[in-house]
C-alpha cells in the first residue's frame, strides 16, 4: 500500500470516528434533555444524590423499565367516589383531631395507590415508582411524610399538620385520576400509556384553594368534598 493510500485511510478512519463521536454526543444530549423534561426537579435531585448525570440517568431508565412491568390501572368511578367521600370525612375530622386526620390521610393515599396497582411496602420504591408518571406527586409525598414523622415525635405544630394534609391532598388528587374526578385537580401533560391518568405538573401547594379553580362535582359526595375542602383551607393557623 502506498503512503498516499495509508494517509487517505487514516483520514477516513479519523472522519468516521469523529462522526460517531458527534452522533453519540447528540444522542446522549437528546436522552438527557428528555429525562430532564420528563422527571423535572426529580432529575436535579437525583443527580445531586448520585453525583453524576450518567448515574442518575441509569437509575431513571431503570425506573422506566420497572414502571412498564407494573400493572397500573385507573380507578373505577365507584371506587373514585368512595375514596372522595372518605377524604372529605378526613378533612372534616382535622378540625378536632389534626394528627389523627393526617395519619388517616396517609393511610387513604396508600390504599388508593395499592388499588391502582402500585406496590406500597417500600417507601423509597414508592417514590421511585411515582416519579415516572406522577412527578409532581413525589415532592408532595416527601414533604407530607417529613411532617408526619415530626407529628409522630410530637414536633409538628397544627400549621405543620395542616400543610401535611394539603400535601397529601395534592397526592390524593393526582392518584385519584380520571376525567370524572370528584374534587380532583385537573391534570396536565401526557402519560406514557393511554390507560394511565395524565400526570400533573409540579406546583406549590397553595395556602388556600380558590373555589372557582375546583372542578364542578355533583351529588352528595361533591357537597361533602366542598365542605371539607373549605374546612382545611380556611383553618386558623397557629
Amino acid at each position: 500500500m502506498s503512503p498516499l493510500s495509508i494517509a487517505t485511510l487514516i483520514v477516513i478512519v479519523v472522519a468516521v470516528v469523529v462522526v460517531i463521536a458527534v452522533v453519540s454526543g447528540l444522542l446522549v444530549t437528546r436522552r438527557r434533555r428528555r429525562l430532564q423534561q420528563h422527571f423535572g426537579p426529580e432529575y436535579d435531585r437525583l443527580v445531586a444524590e448520585r453525583g453524576s448525570n450518567r448515574a442518575a440517568e441509569a437509575e431513571f431508565r431503570k425506573r422506566e423499565r420497572r414502571a412498564r412491568s407494573l400493572d397500573i390501572r385507573p380507578l373505577s368511578d365507584v371506587a373514585r367516589q368512595r375514596y372522595t367521600n372518605q377524604w372529605a370525612a378526613i378533612q372534616e375530622r382535622f378540625v378536632d383531631a389534626p394528627a389523627e386526620a393526617v395519619a388517616a390521610s396517609r393511610a387513604l393515599v396508600t390504599a388508593v395507590m395499592a388499588e391502582r396497582g402500585y406496590p406500597t411496602e417500600d417507601y423509597d420504591q414508592v417514590l421511585a415508582d411515582l416519579s415516572v408518571d406522577h412527578q409532581a406527586a413525589v415532592d408532595h409525598y416527601r414533604a407530607a411524610d417529613e411532617i408526619s414523622a415530626d407529628s409522630a415525635s410530637g414536633a409538628a405544630s397544627t400549621e405543620d399538620l395542616r400543610l401535611a394534609l394539603l400535601h397529601y391532598r395534592e397526592l390524593f388528587r393526582d392518584m385519584l385520576g380520571g376525567p370524572a374526578d370528584a374534587g380532583a385537580a385537573p391534570a396536565a401533560g401526557t402519560g406514557r400509556q393511554a390507560t394511565r391518568p395524565e400526570p400533573a405538573r409540579a406546583s406549590p401547594v397553595p395556602a388556600q384553594t380558590p373555589a372557582e379553580t375546583r372542578p364542578a362535582a355533583t351529588g352528595e359526595g361533591a357537597g361533602a368534598d366542598r365542605r371539607a375542602n373549605g374546612s382545611v383551607d380556611r383553618m386558623p393557623r397557629s
